[in-house]
């Protein structure tokens, strides 16, 4: 068994203008879990996000959505690290993922940002081996249309397809949280 998670970090940008894009997924991943948990998220100065703690088959897990704007992500986990005394490889960091098909979900420790200004700030700020959940939003086919995509909501079969690998991430919570990530994996590569 592995190192348990202690803190799930769902990246995305603050703003109603935002809430149903893309480059928002990682908000949706923790809002769900804290929908299933009974969590409520509240503003947290000192962490630069909004911030609440569930408690999942008797794991606590703080769960954090920055809201100092994705390219700025990597300081709100930083503040909550610091002062919860949470080591690198007990962050699982949930975020929207190009180079995966709308609707595929990948868990991975480690790696580069792959250009994602989320992931790139967070690296700068913590080094890059905590975890990643990869949610799959698929790529526009042209590099130029990127941010234009990112920041737009997806089309209705798309959403429903991403909206379904987040509930099956958030299935697997019980799994991530005990450290058991190849059966979490396992479970979630295949599906």
């Amino acid at each position: 068994m592995g190192t348990p998670i202690r803190l799930i970090v769902g990246l995305g940008n603050p703003g109603g203008q935002y809430d149903k894009t893309r480059h928002n997924a990682g908000f949706w991943f923790v809002d769900e879990l804290a929908r299933r948990y009974s969590g409520q998220f509240a503003a947290e100065k000192r962490f630069s996000g909004e911030v609440c703690k569930v408690q999942v088959g008797g794991n606590a897990v703080w769960l954090l959505k920055p809201m100092t704007f994705m390219n700025r992500s990597g300081l709100a986990v930083r503040q909550l690290a610091d002062f919860y005394r949470i080591p690198l490889e007990q962050i699982l960091v949930a975020h929207d993922e190009l180079d995966i098909p709308a609707g595929d979900v990948r868990l991975k420790q480690g790696g580069g940002h792959g250009g994602h200004n989320g992931l790139r700030d967070c690296h700068a700020h913590l080094g890059a081996d905590y975890w990643r959940l990869r949610l799959g939003i698929g790529h526009p086919g042209d590099r130029n249309k990127v941010v234009d995509y990112v920041l737009s909501r997806p089309s209705q079969d798309d959403e429903i397809v991403i909206l379904r690998a987040i509930d099956a991430a958030a299935e697997q919570i019980g799994l991530i949280l005990q450290g058991e990530m190849q059966k979490a994996m396992q479970a979630l590569h295949t599906r």
